[in-house]
């Protein structure tokens, strides 16, 4: 486990819920999950976001925010409120398909690994799979209220339009009050005490993107849950940090945070706040199959019990390429969707339309989707993870951070499996646990090569599990020790050693003592003291022997008297 520490408070000292709030990626919803911004609806009904997914992608000064809300409330018209740092055009706003944010989560998530050791060997292979699309922008929304300001208020809509089912205004504001009054007065019941929260990015100068939800254009679960388009908008600022105190406007509770960063070549961490690696490479028992998301939830509170306040690392790889894989890798598809089409071109260009950028209209029939310029396939997918309350003081921000590798299926001198993060020229760290099976069968070659790992006898791959929905997972439910192989000294856990059941024990067989000549009756005792028969069996012919010659002098001796 690595551990920098580039604030000397942490997140404890700044209320741990304060770094971590608002940019969720794919697979950390929960109870109360983060958000960068807060919901508010006309009803005046409670509402909650409990899973928010969120991935960043970053070049120079440019940010590329995609994000991804699973609203539970009343079927009601609802708006989103996202602080962004300049006035956003409609074609820096696009929809997204869900997928990419799944496997986003998949590719970062830990991975619970299953191995049986070989006999000879096994190599991995790879699958690959389709791309999907993205959606472009709407019709322009009709306002006459558009860069009007209001004078009593101090609230100017910057900007009006409409994506998908998406109603977007960006506002200005030169103070809180005076926004929180405008939203209240625009029929926005927002959460009680959003004025505090509202404050800090007013006084900042930063824009309010406003998305409201046609719920028309909205399908409803059983459950409540709307099955909104993700959204994507990007824009540029010298700080590469996330806006997430807002979010506690809506939170009720513990909060889960969890950070995917896509840049090129690059891999990133907090600034603000300490970094930790999560423990890897940690060989677990075979329970850990059916409860991994609870012995991963397990060993993360752990890592911040020992930890306070810091932000978790949890993978840092070339999106491109995994080992092992637990779904498909990342492609050139899935980077123009989260943002490579827009890293390097101008802010409000309208992508898509010619010269190598995608439009955003929807191509006629038969007509090609024009590929972006510039686009590499060399990012570096960074995730973040953290955990926090609702007391918040500073923003997340991100700076860039060295290479570092570990979790990784790699024996040093004497078959050792690395251990920890270590720094590195490239990014190859995971979050990775094995269940290992030792092989069995019959040994047959005079030089067996033991501890070659791969997939069960006869089927080639190993079974894979990506932790998903960990701010779900059930907490307070694995005990570490039990679960695990071997100790976890970074974070003062011992494995459990289960006694093996004594085997029965045979009572042993008393002694045979050596025979004392001197006792009567001994068959080493002089001739006339004791029985012949005696004898012991390696001595029974010589006194039978001398038996038969003492009766014979008898019988001499009485003849002769005779």
């Amino acid at each position: 486990m690595h551990v920098s520490r580039t604030h000397p408070g942490g997140l404890g000292r700044l209320a741990f819920g304060a770094a971590v709030a608002g940019a969720v990626l794919t697979a950390a919803p929960s109870a109360a999950d983060a958000f960068c911004g807060f919901y508010i609806n006309g009803a005046g009904s409670e509402m909650f976001n409990d899973a928010t997914q969120v991935v960043l992608m970053r070049k120079g000064t440019r940010t590329v925010l995609s994000m991804q809300n699973n609203y539970k409330g009343p079927p009601d018209a609802f708006a989103m409120v996202i602080p962004v740092p300049t006035v956003l055009q409609e074609a820096d706003v696009k929809t997204l398909p869900k997928d990419v944010f799944t496997r986003v989560d998949v590719m970062g998530a830990p991975r619970l690994v299953e191995y049986w050791e070989q006999d000879p060997c096994y190599v991995e292979r790879y699958d690959r799979r389709p791309s999907p699309k993205m959606a472009g922008g709407g019709a322009r929304m009709k306002s006459d209220d558009s860069a009007a300001p209001d004078d009593d208020l101090g609230v100017t809509i910057e900007a009006a339009f409409t994506v998908g089912e998406y109603q977007i205004a960006i506002l200005s504001a030169k103070d809180a009050t005076g926004l929180d009054t405008w939203l209240r007065r625009e029929k926005y019941q927002i959460p009680a005490g959003a004025e505090p929260f509202l404050r800090p990015y007013v006084e900042g100068g930063m824009k309010f993107f406003v998305a409201k939800v046609d719920p028309t254009k909205v399908s409803f679960g059983a459950d409540g849950r709307a099955a909104l388009s993700p959204l994507r908008f990007h824009y540029d600022s010298e700080e590469f940090n996330l806006p997430i105190r807002l979010g506690l406007a809506n939170s009720s509770g513990t909060q889960d945070l969890i950070v995917s960063i896509l840049s090129p070549g690059q891999r990133y961490e907090v600034s603000n706040y300490a970094n930790v690696t999560i423990p890897t490479n940690l060989d677990v028992r075979d329970s850990v199959r059916t409860s991994f998301g609870s012995f991963y939830a397990a060993l993360f509170d752990r890592t911040l019990e020992k930890n306070p306040g810091a932000v978790v690392t949890e993978y840092a790889w070339a999106a491109s390429t995994c080992d092992p894989c637990p779904g498909p890798t990342l492609g050139m598809n899935d980077f123009t969707l989260l943002g490579a089409d827009v890293l390097d071109t101008p802010m409000g260009a309208v992508t898509g339309g010619g010269g190598g950028v995608i439009a955003t209209d929807k191509p006629g029939p038969g007509a090609r989707r024009p590929m972006p310029r510039r686009v590499s396939n060399n990012f570096v997918l960074t995730r973040l993870h953290a955990r926090y309350g609702k007391t918040i003081t500073e923003d997340l921000i991100f700076k860039a951070a060295a290479p570092i590798v570990g979790g990784r299926e790699f024996r040093g001198g004497g078959g050792k499996l690395e251990e920890r993060a270590t720094p590195s020229s490239i990014n190859n760290f995971q979050a990775r646990y094995a269940i290992r099976h030792w092989w069995t069968g019959p040994i047959k070659c005079k030089s067996p090569r033991r501890g070659i790992w791969g997939g069960p006898p006869g089927r080639g791959r190993p079974d894979i599990k990506p932790a998903l929905d960990l701010a779900f997972a059930p907490r307070n439910k694995a005990a570490l020790p039990r679960l695990l192989v071997s100790n976890v000294p970074e974070i003062g856990v011992r494995a459990y050693k289960p006694r093996r059941k004594p085997r029965p024990v045979t009572p042993p067989r008393p002694p045979v003592e050596a025979p004392d000549p001197k006792v009567k009756g001994s068959p080493m005792a002089p001739i006339g003291q004791g029985c012949a028969c005696s004898t012991p069996a390696g001595s029974r012919g010589d006194a039978t022997l001398l038996a038969l010659a003492v009766v014979t002098i008898a019988l001499v001796r009485r003849r002769r008297r005779a």
